[in-house]
């Protein structure tokens, strides 16, 4: 469970990320080079903008002598040229992470934090209403790991709600000075069992899942308030979907259980924890995006076939050859762009990134905006990779 798969994040970072000292006489030019998110490909530049959302009516369920739970919100939308260059992290949060993983002898927090992005601060919206999407990390992960599928979302049309979950990362960056770590993970590094170990993350599961609503009543008018994004007007309310990596794909199928204005969502390599509920989910869309290795129908998570057959819309179970647990998110593309690969997931960081942002933007727009994206009907010659699972 999470301590297993803690060992592998650690390993996979080792491979991912920039080369620690001791091995870089193997790749010479690594400590040299410049890591950068990929040019999103849609018509749009991107803006973003950071929202901290404090929700008054709950209390943190980590750590409840910190009061009312708080979350760091990253806004991308569909902008004009101009504004400055948004930074990728902070140097606090690249150096937690990078502690988390024991590697913080070997690698740099400034030149994780220094990765260069696409979007830019305070860029000029462009016109009209658009889909939202929210999107949640993996556990322990900040939410930066997301950057390269919500400035491809954005750059296509989307404004995308991009949701740092308190004490749930190994550091968060919140305003004040206060940097937030992972109170979460050492609960249930804790647990007495298997068992307890898996509704901890159930009940994670459930809490983001009332993170995602509360951050869109935020943004909207449905919390009684002014929206707390300036750029509201741009969010069209009856088009919201949700998606996550990990423990944030499985947050994503819990929202749609508890909140109808989730339309679609996806879940990229995520455990069921806190299972599909058994009616389903309204026949609503989701897609299950998943490696090979780990999420075959005969493979060792159960939970995926268990809630296939709950699932009761428009849904695709997807596999991806030679992937691996953090293919769906930024990290081999950084680790590609030093000319490394994990041997255990050979697939490259470049069709990592590619692979992703096709099939995750052609569900949203296939289901938010109505545009039939034949990509989805079965497999495509142009991605090899990737398998249509029927169980």
């Amino acid at each position: 469970m999470i301590r297993t798969r803690r060992a592998a994040v650690a390993v996979l970072l080792a491979l991912t990320l920039p080369l620690p000292v001791s091995v870089s006489t193997a790749f010479p030019a690594a400590a040299g080079v410049r890591f950068a998110i990929p040019r999103p490909t849609g018509p749009y530049e991107v803006g973003r903008d950071t929202l901290h959302l404090v929700d008054g009516d709950r209390r943190d369920a980590w750590v409840p002598k910190a009061g009312a739970r708080e979350l760091m919100v990253s806004m991308y939308y569909p902008a004009r040229a101009g504004g400055r260059a948004a930074p990728y992290m902070t140097t606090d949060e690249a150096g937690l992470l990078l502690k988390g993983q024991k590697l913080d002898t070997a690698f740099k927090a400034e030149q994780l934090a220094g990765v260069r992005t696409n979007a830019r601060v305070g860029a000029r919206p462009v016109d009209g209403r658009h889909p939202l999407v929210v999107l949640s990390p993996g556990f322990s992960l900040n939410r930066a790991t997301l950057t390269t599928l919500a400035e491809e979302l954005g750059s296509k049309g989307y404004v995308v709600a991009l949701v740092d979950h308190a004490y749930e990362s190994f550091g968060t960056t919140f305003p004040g000075g206060r940097t937030l770590t992972c109170a979460a993970c050492e609960v249930v590094e804790k647990a007495p069992s298997d068992e307890a170990e898996k509704r901890l993350l159930a009940k994670a599961a459930v809490g983001r899942a009332a993170d995602i609503s509360f951050v869109i009543d935020r943004l909207t008018r449905a919390a009684g308030s002014a929206p707390a994004w300036k750029r509201w007007k741009m969010i069209d309310p009856r088009r919201i979907g949700a998606a996550g990596h990990s423990l944030g794909g499985n947050a994503a199928a819990s929202v749609m259980a508890t909140d109808r204005r989730v339309r679609a969502g996806v879940n990229m390599d995520g455990t069921f924890f806190a299972p599909v509920p058994a009616a389903g989910l309204g026949e609503r869309p989701f897609l299950m995006l998943g490696t090979k290795a780990g999420h075959s129908p005969d493979s060792t998570d159960t939970t995926w076939p268990r809630d296939w057959r709950r699932l009761d819309g428009w849904k695709r179970w997807l596999t991806v050859a030679d992937s691996g647990h953090f293919t769906f998110i930024d990290l081999p593309i950084l680790g590609g762009q030093a000319g490394m690969t994990d041997p255990a997931a050979p697939l490259s960081g470049k069709r990592s990134g590619e692979i992703t942002a096709a099939y995750a933007g052609a569900f949203f727009d296939q289901h938010l905006r109505g545009e039939r994206r034949p990509l989805l009907d079965g497999p495509s010659p142009a991605n090899p990779e990737v398998a249509f699972q029927n169980p």
